[in-house]
């Protein structure tokens, strides 16, 4: 069993004024989609398990392998994500489940060494839907400068028998980022720094 890929996408910009300010160095977001065949279209499935199984690593390799070359390397991705949207003809955990495995996962955190978790959306929505992948610091979840969001939409996708699968990165945060971290207003209110799940 292995998943049926129609094809896949790619998006990039490159900003080097950011909020009319030159940027110190041009600042990457970067996108690579999977419009795949979804094996449970129009129909209900009590359990989702072997496709999950058998796909998750396969799109999880590609996609990791693609989106490392478009950023020059593993090394070079500082923030990142994953996103999945489902045709119509799809229901939510569709989406959800094709993302949410360490079988596609992992591919991608073990490749740039990531201690965070990958932030993501998963929706359904009708061909050129907007797509939007939340980022995040690869090691450090409460880095705010690094809370980004990669958008983009493509025409035709997906049909209502498919789901786009997404990973998301970023070569850096913004480029002008003054809003502090975290760890700051969890200081300030007088809550443990060091254990932020404590509040």
């Amino acid at each position: 069993m292995t998943p049926e890929i129609r094809k896949l996408v790619a998006v990039e910009e490159e900003t080097w004024i950011e909020g009319f300010k030159p940027a110190s160095q041009p600042w990457r977001m970067f996108a690579v989609a999977a419009v795949v065949r979804n094996p449970w279209a129009g129909r209900y499935v009590e359990d989702l398990t072997p496709e999950i199984q058998a796909f998750g690593p396969v799109i999880g390799e590609l996609l990791t392998d693609r989106i490392t070359r478009l950023a020059g390397g593993a090394d070079a991705i500082e923030a990142y994500g994953k996103a999945a949207v489902a045709g119509l003809d799809g229901e939510i955990e569709h989406a959800s489940g094709l993302i949410h495995t360490l079988r596609f996962g992992n591919h991608y955190r073990q490749a740039v060494g990531a201690k965070s978790y990958l932030a993501f959306t998963n929706t359904r929505g009708p061909a050129n839907a907007p797509i939007a992948v939340p980022l995040m610091d690869i090691n450090d979840a409460g880095r705010r400068s690094h809370y980004l969001t990669v958008q983009f939409a493509i025409p035709d996708a997906p049909r209502s028998d498919e789901i786009v699968v997404v990973l998301g990165g970023a070569t850096g945060g913004r480029p002008h980022h003054r809003i502090g971290d975290r760890y700051k207003d969890l200081e300030a209110m007088g809550h443990d720094v060091d254990n932020p799940a404590s509040v």
